[in-house]
């Protein structure tokens, strides 16, 4: 049998196996089995179900909150506050534990796709090797082999077409494993959102456990008879003298007397139209969001040159050491480097340096000066909607504070929100006893 003979009925055979690879491996993503849909569709049933919970305990809070003062009210909020506080933690580690199974899933698909390329890659080597075969012989063995050019021809054309055709599957297949491995990283994104809110929820957790030694304690000293309840509320009423020699905590800065916290929040107020209370509030929350803020280092967890330039130029100005200045340091997906109280990144300090010094006088203003961080929290929740003065506003402008106006109104911020409000009703309570003596 002459080569030619040999090399189409190679080509023939090539072509089935081509076929059959096709039908066996075509469609990597059909592979998927019915039970990994079946999961996801649960989880999310269950995610959807539990905040569903949160909204009822979200619901009984504003209920409560609106009542009188009594012992049952008072209980009834701090066990919706603790369910609401349980039931979040447990959304988040379910929304991770989704997108975690969503992250295995892409990278089984990318690996099917990987071994796909290479399989058809080792045809078209093998189609090359016998074509190269074919171009070794001479015009003058073709024609001595007893065949004419048409023949040749007719022989090689399955090589050529085969050849092409995976040559365009690899590109095809190439193509969804980059839009896959780009959806990964999305994922992978997201992740690592709900990681940084659960290390920030632990914050929630804690105070849960406060409601929870604060409740024992009621139930404990009134022993369950309102009378008793009312002397006891009576009792742990701070006085003026204690609110104004309480500290108010600052991140990056020392801590100042309550009444001093409040003599700038007032001013900021009268500047911006935003609550005094809810000012107390965000610089609190912000103070309290984690281990990480205010350990880091600019040459280590800024954003360069996004911030980092912003930074020298803002410490230059001030007459600062930059390694000295204390920043948030980075989580192990993105950035840190906010500065100060109000926990402004760099870059966006900038952008509100001259509306600052026109209200406080210090020009340029300092970041890490309790006044001028005052001041630019009450700005940026000013242009966040705050001024309203209506709850949905003041807790929408400091979620917008927080995650941008982008993701102000994703259910896995929220805890930051209730947050703020609870102490800008805490703040409240004291700036009424302070404005009654």
């Amino acid at each position: 049998m002459s080569i030619f003979k040999n090399l189409f009925h190679y080509s023939k055979f090539v072509l089935l196996a081509v076929l059959i690879f096709f039908f066996v491996y075509g469609n990597p993503v059909s592979a998927q089995t019915s039970a990994v849909g079946e999961r996801r569709a649960q989880l999310e049933r269950e995610l959807a179900n539990l905040e569903k919970q949160i909204d009822a305990q979200r619901g009984i809070l504003s209920r409560k909150e609106k009542e009188s003062v009594s012992l049952q009210r008072d209980v009834d909020i701090l066990n919706a506050k603790i369910k609401k506080s349980e039931l979040s933690i447990k959304a988040r580690n379910l929304a991770i534990q989704n997108l975690s199974e969503d992250i295995g899933d892409k990278e089984t698909l990318i690996k099917r796709f990987e071994s796909k390329i290479d399989q058809e890659r080792e045809l078209i080597s093998e189609l090359l090797r016998q074509t190269n075969e074919l171009d070794s012989h001479s015009l003058a063995e073709i024609m001595l082999g007893g065949r004419n050019f048409s023949e040749f021809f007719e022989d090689i054309g399955p090589f050529i077409y085969i050849n092409e055709a995976l040559k365009k599957s690899i590109s095809e297949i190439a193509g969804v494993k980059d839009k896959t491995q780009s959806e990964k990283e999305v994922l992978v994104d997201k992740k690592a959102e709900q990681v940084s809110l659960q290390t920030l929820q632990q914050l929630e957790k804690r105070r849960t456990e406060q409601e929870q030694a604060k409740k024992k304690q009621i139930l404990t000293v009134s022993k369950g008879v309102e009378s008793l309840y009312k002397k006891f509320v009576a009792s742990i009423e701070l006085n003026a003298t204690k609110i104004r020699a309480e500290l108010f905590t600052l991140q990056g800065s020392a801590a100042i007397p309550f009444e001093k916290a409040l003599e700038f929040a007032n001013i900021a107020s009268k500047k911006t139209g935003v609550r005094p209370a809810l000012i107390l509030g965000v610089i609190a929350e912000e103070s309290n969001l984690g281990e990480n803020v205010g350990t880091g280092s600019w040459r280590v967890d800024m954003k360069a040159p996004r911030d980092t330039e912003p930074f020298l130029d803002i410490t230059r100005r001030l007459g600062l050491d930059p390694d000295k200045m204390p920043v948030s340091k980075k989580p192990w997906y993105g950035y840190g480097g906010a500065m100060g109280p109000a926990q402004f990144i760099p870059s966006t300090w900038v952008l509100y340096e001259e509306r600052i010094a026109k209200a406080t006088g210090h020009n340029p203003p300092n970041p890490w000066d309790p006044f001028d961080a005052f001041m630019a929290s009450a700005l940026l929740l000013m242009d966040n909607g705050a001024d309203k003065g209506t709850p949905a506003a003041e807790k929408l402008a400091a979620l917008r504070y927080f995650a941008g106006w982008a993701n102000a109104s994703k259910k896995a911020y929220a805890f930051y929100g209730d947050d703020v409000m609870d102490l800008a009703e805490k703040y409240q309570r004291q700036i009424d006893i302070l404005s009654s003596s």
